[in-house]
């Protein structure tokens, strides 16, 4: 009779446990995005705003590089704008009336040269033909005519251009020199501007690199953060339990270390891990030769993980 009940109650705890399946718990890290800020020129490092572990808010200044190069740079394009609007100008406006006097007074000296020198080989040039002079006296005369003739017809030509004002292509230069020198300028501002290295986004500072007076080169991470909005958690699962998971459905995240507190998460995308340095896991429970996935769950509230540190140990019970 006892033998009997014995078989009875081994049999219904068999039926029981098939009617509760075994749980298996999964445990897993908190994990953030990464967020690093380099410098885009070299300089050295002048002021340092922020230390290891400051929650920096977007537009927040983290250093201060000097940059010598860059701000005389900078000088220089002030100064070849300057230089081009104002030759602009004068190319819009034409000459002054001064400027107007002067050349109008030029011309009218050439002109009395030249008329004068006219004259003068006229009468050099009789007397040559009544063998009065030497051929030197007429060759003498005939070339302070032609340079007096050159000069005239010179000044001639400058009082035209001033008195019926510069060509259009004369002003379209002058607008295209303006314009380079203020694209110059804008590029120097641009490069000036990056002394200041800011933040992309709210933060909290990981890393530092470099100190005060130390040499920043281009794209060397200075700073390197995690992103306080992008808190996810991750999992890893070899290929015996990746069938119990579904993507996008909604699972509960349990806090082990806060009385068991659950957060529910999403399950957002589900990798697989081809390499054996990727393979971590609090309990890495595969065999060798298994596939091994990486899960990826984003809380539906991600105020309630935003206070979790960076690899904070959370479970994921499944049945």
């Amino acid at each position: 009779m006892k033998y009997t009940l014995y078989i009875i109650s081994v049999i219904a705890l068999l039926l029981s446990g098939c009617n509760h399946p075994q749980e298996t718990i999964f445990e897993g890290r908190v994990k953030r995005e990464t967020i690093s800020v380099a410098p885009k020129y070299a300089g050295r490092i002048e002021h340092l705003g922020v230390q290891e572990g400051d929650i920096v808010q977007l537009g927040d200044t983290l250093a201060i590089l000097n940059i010598p190069e860059v701000e005389a740079k900078k000088q220089q394009a002030e100064g070849a704008v300057h230089a081009a609007t104002w030759q602009y100008q004068m190319a819009v406006h034409g000459a002054t009336p001064e400027q107007k006097n002067q050349v109008s007074a030029m011309f009218n000296a050439a002109k009395e040269q030249f008329e004068f020198a006219e004259k003068s080989l006229e009468r050099v040039r009789n007397m040559y033909n009544d063998s009065l002079v030497a051929p030197q006296a007429y060759d003498e005369a005939l070339t302070k005519y032609l340079m007096a003739q050159s000069q005239y017809e010179g000044a001639l030509a400058k009082r035209e251009e001033v008195m019926g004002g510069l060509r259009d292509e004369q002003v379209q230069m002058a607008l295209g020199q303006k314009q380079q020198a203020e694209g110059a300028l804008k590029e120097a501002k641009v490069v000036f501007s990056e002394r200041f290295l800011i933040a992309p986004k709210e933060i909290t500072i990981e890393t530092i690199s470099l100190h005060e007076g130390e040499l920043a080169l281009p794209g060397y991470n200075i700073f390197v953060g995690y992103d306080a909005q992008s808190t996810w958690f991750r999992f890893t699962v070899n290929e015996a339990h990746i069938a119990k998971f579904k993507q996008g459905k909604t699972y509960e995240i349990t806090l082990p270390f806060e009385s068991n507190r659950v957060i529910k998460a999403t399950l957002v995308s589900v990798n697989e891990l081809a390499k054996y340095g990727n393979r971590s896991s609090s309990y890495p429970n595969y065999e060798p030769g298994q596939a091994v996935y990486e899960l990826k769950l984003q809380p539906l509230n991600p105020d309630e993980a935003s206070h979790l540190f960076t690899n904070y140990t959370v479970n994921l019970t499944i049945q």
